[in-house]
């Protein structure tokens, strides 16, 4: 229960931070950058470098580059889609979630070799 108490509270704190950043820089839309995401990863890592040390986080901390890394394809690709095709927002964003998983997949299974 702790646990929980202190992501909310560290949570909250970063998101304040990454919000009034948001509100410094221009264009708005830029803020989104700065919504809860990057606050929630921050909370999780500094809570598990306290309960399982620098070596297991780092581990996770690169399983969230290639989860950011297989996101910013998928993002890529459906804007592309978007405005290439100027399909339905919704099926495209959904027909080209399996790409997500695949870059994901395909990620996980090349850095599983190299161990």
């Amino acid at each position: 229960m702790s646990e929980l108490i202190l992501r909310f509270l560290i949570g909250g704190l970063v998101v304040s931070v990454f919000s009034t950043l948001g509100d410094i820089f221009r264009p708005r839309s830029f803020a989104g950058l700065f919504g809860a995401a990057p606050s929630i990863a921050l909370a999780s890592i500094g809570i598990t470098i306290h309960q399982h040390g620098h070596a297991y986080v780092a581990i996770e901390a690169r399983s969230m580059i290639l989860g950011a890394d297989a996101f910013l394809a998928y993002a890529a690709t459906v804007s592309w889609t978007l405005r290439r095709y100027r399909p339905a927002c919704l099926t495209t964003t959904i027909a080209l979630m399996p790409l997500w998983f695949a870059i994901s997949l395909g990620c996980w299974f090349v850095l599983l070799r190299h161990r």
